[in-house]
């Protein structure tokens, strides 16, 4: 469920021919107090039999599929960080989201949020939390390394998704989670002796990180981001969380599952994490963070395709930079450690002062403005 290479290894596992349990995974013996608690709660009518536990392990969200008593299978999530409200509220949206796109293009595309009583489900048992989802079908998954049809046809793909999604925002709440309100949170921890004794930056570094929090609000404000349509958005795009299919009429976006990453935000945020999908080296067991993926002629290509469907402003286009530092502000800087293994989150951290962060003030993205203009 995050970012990074090697091979799928953030999949929903699949079900293996002829086989109940789930091949690769460990049965659990003892299925998390939260999830039987939870279950129960549900009322869902259906017992529960066994638990796989099919967490990723890259970060402190835990996933379990649950084998029921009518040989059907759903999934649970169980956090433990952040806002309860936040985990609540983003799946509440999720789950309008997915009503939403009912009758349309993709109908199915979104694994759905078991709910009781017409709202999404979610049970709270102190500093953890749970939500359940059902097992949504799959076909084949993109390559470590795209051929140039099969990104020309990514990007037509995101398009619709985003047109799509853009006129399910128009009947969302927004929620009280932002791109700002995260990073007035940043800028406020970044003066905590604390916050910064706990990653081990020193004074010089956590300045460093309040100013670019204060460039991102400069810059976004100036670029227009509070005109920008909100529409909900993944962010996290990899070849392991979603699946294709390949007929008649082309590649098509055929599932997604794994909303971690969600968001009530301007397109662009999306266009990162598609970027690294892209680009020239294909996926990677080693990655990092830098932002010269969007200079490479492979998301050229993308963002065309992308502007021939669904056409992007210049400003849009400029704002890609904003979004790409408030990814590395936020996901790697403030919350990194529940995002990334613990052996990979101080490296990528680190990182982030001394190479992501001047990066992203070097960067310059008239080469793609021209294109679209």
């Amino acid at each position: 469920m995050r970012y990074g290479g090697g091979p799928p290894r953030d999949v929903i596992p699949l079900e293996a021919p002829g086989n109940f349990r789930t091949v690769g995974h460990e049965v659990s013996e003892e299925a998390p107090e939260i999830i039987r608690k939870g279950w129960v709660a549900l009322g869902d009518g259906r017992s529960l039999e066994d638990v796989a536990d099919a967490s990723p392990n890259v970060s402190t969200n835990r996933v379990y599929r649950l084998f029921l008593d009518d040989r059907s299978c759903v999934f649970a999530k169980v956090a433990s960080y952040g806002s309860f409200i936040h985990f609540r509220q983003d799946h509440q949206r999720i789950d309008r989201w997915i009503d939403l796109l009912a009758g349309g293009r993709f109908e199915s595309f979104l694994a759905p949020v078991l709910s009781r009583d017409g709202d999404v489900f979610t049970y709270r048992d102190g500093r953890e939390w749970v939500v359940f989802y059902g097992e949504v079908d799959r076909r084949g998954f993109l390559p470590r390394r795209l051929e140039d049809g099969q990104v020309d046809a990514l990007g037509g793909e995101i398009a619709a998704l985003h047109d799509e999604s853009a006129r399910c925002a128009k009947s969302l709440d927004a929620t009280w989670k932002t791109m700002g309100s995260d990073l007035a949170a940043l800028y406020d921890a970044a003066a905590d002796p604390r916050w910064r004794a706990d990653r081990g930056f020193t004074r010089a570094q956590a300045a460093l990180v309040q100013r670019h929090c204060d460039t991102f609000f400069q810059n976004a404000e100036h670029l227009g981001y509070h005109g920008f349509e909100k529409i909900p958005v993944l962010l996290d795009w990899n070849i392991g969380n979603f699946s294709v299919e390949t007929g008649e009429a082309g590649l098509r976006l055929y599932s997604r599952w794994d909303y971690d990453w969600f968001r009530l935000e301007p397109r662009i945020l999306d266009f990162y994490s598609l970027s690294r999908v892209v680009r020239q080296s294909g996926d990677e067991t080693r990655f990092s963070y830098t932002p010269d993926v969007f200079l490479e002629p492979r998301f050229q290509r993308f963002l065309l395709a992308y502007h021939e469907v669904s056409p992007l402003s210049t400003q849009e286009v400029r704002f890609l930079r904003e979004a790409y530092r408030f990814f590395i502000l936020n996901y790697v800087l403030h919350v990194g450690e529940h995002f990334f293994q613990w052996s990979v989150a101080p490296r990528l951290q680190n990182e982030a002062l001394e190479f992501y962060l001047p990066a992203a003030d070097a960067l310059s993205l008239e080469t793609l403005v021209d294109l679209i203009s």
